[in-house]
């Protein structure tokens, strides 16, 4: 069975690659795999894993929140306590930086559904793309949503949408160049493209380093910075227009990671450094655990 794997940089064409590091996948496996660095703009990549046709067994998990929506273990519990906050803070970012209370929202990747559901309920029209059988089923029997396949994102209308999201969805896919481009396509002159990842040059990822959750190998298979998400959307004809920060991230990405290290008092030291991560933050949104990066048509 072929593996994926990429030579050339994504973000700046560069074929120099040295290793960066080697993570385990505490979440299914217990695999490890290496991430590669580019040497020219630092862009992270996972190497050698499945392709698209055949990740998904590193999916099949109930821990697995955005497939399964389940609450088992304290660290999911903290993350279902926050998720309705969560979603009104989205909705209001979003309605926020295109001035649109009730436009047309393509929401990528949508998993169980919750995000789109809740633009549903503030009038939106809503399209969501899912590659999850399971997920899209929960999402038709929970919410009625018809959310589509993911190559359906290839035959939608051009000019569709005032906005696209992707709430880390953009590190799970394979074929960035092909997607890029379909959301260059699909959304409006003015519309505004909102992306959600993990910032490996946040303060818990230095922390944590092999053990930093958000590395989440081999489901993450790009690893991006702020410098980095910047000159990869200009690459596809999008301007960086905002940065802001997903705080919960913080807490969230620190104390799986704790569970991960197997710490004593995880709990403890995952708030105590996923506080000090939210801190930094405060100050400079690019030092966030996780930054939503808006985009506009350049």
């Amino acid at each position: 069975m072929s593996k994926f794997n990429v030579p050339i940089c994504p973000v700046c064409d560069s074929e120099k690659f040295s290793d960066f590091l080697s993570c385990t996948d505490f979440f299914v496996s217990g695999e490890e795999f290496q991430i590669k660095q580019c040497d020219s703009c630092g862009f992270k990549i996972t190497e050698n894993i499945e392709d698209e046709d055949n990740i998904g067994s590193y999916y099949q998990s109930e821990e697995y929140i955005s497939h399964s929506n389940t609450s088992k273990g304290l660290v999911n519990s903290v993350y279902h306590s926050v998720r309705n906050y969560m979603l009104g803070r989205k909705r209001r970012l979003v309605e926020k930086v295109t001035g649109i209370r009730n436009g047309h929202i393509l929401d990528v990747g949508t998993g169980t559904g919750f995000f789109l559901n809740k633009m549903k309920e503030f009038g939106w029209h809503i399209t969501g793309t899912e590659k999850s059988e399971n997920a899209r089923d929960f999402a038709k029997k929970e919410f009625g949503l018809d959310n589509l396949p993911t190559e359906d994102l290839f035959k939608l209308e051009v000019n569709r949408f005032d906005v696209i999201t992707l709430w880390h969805v953009l590190e799970h896919i394979h074929d960035l160049k092909s997607n890029l481009e379909a959301f260059q396509r699909v959304l409006r002159k003015d519309g505004k493209l909102i992306i959600a990842v993990p910032n490996h040059e946040s303060y818990d990822a230095r922390h944590y380093k092999q053990f930093w959750a958000a590395y989440d190998v081999p489901r993450h298979i790009w690893h991006f910075a702020p410098k980095q998400m910047k000159q990869f959307g200009e690459k596809y004809g999008f301007k960086l227009a905002s940065m802001h920060t997903m705080p919960f991230d913080s807490f969230y990405v620190s104390m799986l990671s704790e569970k991960y290290k197997k710490s004593k008092m995880a709990l403890f030291n995952g708030i105590l450094h996923g506080k000090i991560s939210w801190l930094k933050s405060i100050v400079n949104p690019a030092k966030c655990s996780s930054v939503i990066y808006v985009f506009e048509k350049n």
